[in-house]
């Protein structure tokens, strides 16, 4: 599998905040709108074969950064899995173990994901198959006792993802909205907004992922949240339009990020980001971001800034 990816991942996850080349996000909208947009797919293919889903997006996450690394965007290879005996298809060369290994291409990305599950039943793999679907632990420390990944903390590095994008919702064949979120939703017959929609949890908030199509009067109805108390919770301007990948909190956020930043509590600016996308990003109240930070009010931010989170 790729390792240079892992590497990184690991990484971002784990170091110590030792400079300000340490980064401590470990958790993005690259990563939400991958998950919202791949989800299906994993549930799909863990009916099918009986890899749980999580396991499915944890590894799609690791190893193709997101959709984002060049072996997901140039051959649709989402899992990092290189040519071998039996692959007769295409290919794309790139330097990872050795120099110039070669990767599977695919036409898409969905043959990617049917790929690996077809890669997951060899003869290696089938002792995953004896744990329950639900053990994702067992599966991740399995993967890697096979030799699925040569890095030695890959198995936790996919449980650590697991665990924070709360992927083994998903194990069960299908996602529960929660039941103070679904009785508000039923009370205005917004039954229909959680059949393409996701409640996700981030920092012991509920949120949803703008899809193409909603509006803030759309998802008002669907999620029985006022326009009032979204675009409160949510710290936005009256004549603010979503945007597919959005995060809309139908709860209002706390004061800094979770506990899983208490070791490493600061945020580095990325591209094209901007105070409230980071408040989003880490479900914290804009302005407990700046008096965090020991501002007064919001400030003007640049590319590779270390901002505190917590």
């Amino acid at each position: 599998m790729k390792k240079s990816s892992i590497l990184l991942l690991l990484f971002l996850l784990l170091a110590p905040c030792t400079g300000p080349f340490v980064r401590a996000q470990r958790t993005n909208q690259a990563y939400w709108s991958y998950i919202d947009k791949y989800k299906d797919w994993a549930i799909e293919q863990m009916h099918q074969y009986h890899i749980p889903a999580s396991i499915t997006l944890a590894q799609g996450l690791l190893e193709s950064n997101a959709g984002r690394s060049r072996l997901a965007t140039q051959a649709n290879n989402h899992f990092g899995i290189k040519v071998g005996g039996s692959w007769t298809g295409p290919y794309i060369v790139q330097s990872d173990d050795a120099p110039n290994d070669r990767f599977r291409k695919y036409k898409s990305a969905r043959d990617s994901y049917i790929d690996h599950s077809k890669f997951l039943q060899g003869k290696r793999y089938q002792g995953l198959y004896r744990l329950s679907q639900t053990d994702y632990k067992g599966w991740a420390r399995g993967l890697k006792a096979a030799g699925y990944a040569t890095n030695p903390a890959y198995a936790e590095a996919l449980i650590r993802v697991i665990e924070m994008y709360n992927l083994h919702q998903f194990d069960k064949g299908k996602h529960r909205t929660p039941k103070t979120v679904a009785a508000a939703a039923s009370a205005v017959g917004g039954d229909d907004f959680f059949q393409r929609h996701v409640v996700y949890r981030n920092n012991k908030n509920y949120f949803i992922i703008v899809e193409l199509g909603d509006d803030m009067a759309s998802i008002s109805k669907g999620t029985g949240v006022s326009l009032r108390k979204l675009r409160r919770y949510n710290e936005l301007p009256r004549d603010y339009v979503p945007t597919a990948g959005d995060l809309i909190y139908l709860q209002k956020k706390r004061k800094c990020a979770s506990r899983e930043f208490r070791k490493n509590p600061i945020h580095i600016v990325e591209v094209n980001q901007s105070l409230h996308d980071i408040a989003q990003l880490y479900g914290i109240r804009l302005e407990s971001l700046c008096k965090l930070n020991n501002w007064e009010e919001p400030q003007a931010i640049e590319v590779g800034e270390i901002l505190r989170i917590r």
